[in-house]
């Protein structure tokens, strides 16, 4: 007999035991991501499925309120999660309970972007069955989630690993051990501080946006105070250069984030950092180190192409998910979302753009 039950912080505990136990498991399902997206205007929703009371499929929806409308918008990052008995009558269940849900706060559509290989046809095919509308093909990041990463098979020796890398990958591992490089864990909320300068000071030299410090902290206390991530520091000469955050849930380790100053960058600690991280998901058993994003081909002129290529460095596979997917409760809504909105955002740019080059005043002229 199936039930459902919406899940709070009293069983929090379940929830996360059966997604770290199931085939697919991700930190971004787990109970405490949501909790940490909750300062960032997502509410999240907990849904366990059990049959005979044992869990067989679960998924946490975030909930984005939409202003000015009585309506909103679920997505289930890395969601969902059907376990290993969950058979077709179970999924029918599991989906007419996230529908009934979705009605019950007026959601228009919920995105997923499950981790699931881009040539699984079956799991296609169980898609379009619930209804699911792929969104297409995007390159690069243009994903909710990235789209294409590199993982790692943690099955080989560290030897074997090693021997697997590319040269300059495993030379600039030793450069780093020669020249004093060392890695230690973080300890405290001082280097949680001393990671986030580090964040700044990279996020300000390649150009890209990162989150407030508050958002780090929540992370720190959520997941690295449990033991859920790791946050690794590389010191040179008495100083932290670099740091590198990475998450363990159920087989898997992710690295999450990376950072590092614009000083002594020449005793590459990126690559020792990442061969302990490496070295550490071995210790916990796991099956799979993932390093995340990367640039969706290996064309030498893509700006990305240096992250392409260093990650690629470790032997590790290129891996292309699925995609993102919608399941659309309110076709008119999302027509209005997905088509009509879009069209206003390019007009109102568009106006704006138009207006600021009418009201540029020429040049003065000079008199002698």
């Amino acid at each position: 007999m199936y039930e459902a039950f919406l899940i709070g912080e009293k069983e929090k505990d379940v929830f996360n035991q059966f997604i770290q136990s199931s085939l697919k498991p991700h930190f971004l399902q787990s109970y405490e991501w949501g909790e940490l997206k909750k300062g960032t205007g997502w509410e999240p929703i907990r849904l366990l499925i059990t049959d005979n009371k044992r869990p067989v499929a679960a998924i946490s929806l975030l909930k984005r309120r939409l202003p000015f409308f009585n309506r909103c918008i679920f997505y289930a990052p890395r969601g969902p999660i059907l376990g290993e008995d969950c058979n077709r009558e179970g999924e029918d269940f599991f989906w007419a309970e996230v529908k009934k849900i979705a009605r019950q706060h007026g959601a228009i559509f919920l995105k997923i972007d499950p981790d699931v290989n881009k040539d699984d046809q079956e799991y296609r095919a169980r898609l379009r069955r619930w209804g699911f509308i792929s969104q297409g093909h995007r390159e690069g990041f243009g994903g909710v989630q990235p789209r294409f990463v590199f993982r790692l098979d943690l099955a080989p020796s560290e030897e074997e690993l090693l021997a697997a890398m590319k040269p300059k990958t495993r030379y600039n591992i030793r450069l780093a051990e020669r020249k004093g490089v060392r890695v230690r864990l973080a300890g405290n909320k001082e280097d949680l501080a001393v990671f986030y300068e580090l964040l700044t000071e990279t996020a300000n030299r390649d150009r890209f946006l990162i989150r407030s410090y508050d958002y780090f902290e929540k992370m720190w206390d959520l997941f690295v105070v449990p033991g859920t991530a790791r946050l690794f520091l590389a010191e040179y000469q008495d100083r932290v250069i670099a740091g590198t955050l990475a998450f363990h849930y159920g087989d898997l380790v992710w690295y999450l984030y990376g950072a590092s100053g614009n000083r002594y960058r020449n005793v590459m600690p990126n690559y020792l950092l990442q061969w302990t991280m490496i070295r550490w998901a071995k210790s916990l058993g796991c099956r799979i180190y993932d390093f995340r994003g990367a640039p969706g081909d290996a064309d030498p002129a893509n700006p990305l192409h240096g992250l392409y290529r260093f990650k690629e460095g470790f032997a590790a596979t290129f891996t292309e998910f699925i995609g993102e997917f919608d399941l659309v409760f309110s076709p008119f809504w999302y027509f209005l979302w997905t088509r009509v909105l879009p069209s206003y955002q390019r007009f109102l740019r568009w106006l704006r753009r138009k207006k600021q080059s009418s009201e540029q005043v020429p040049p003065a002229t000079v008199e002698e």
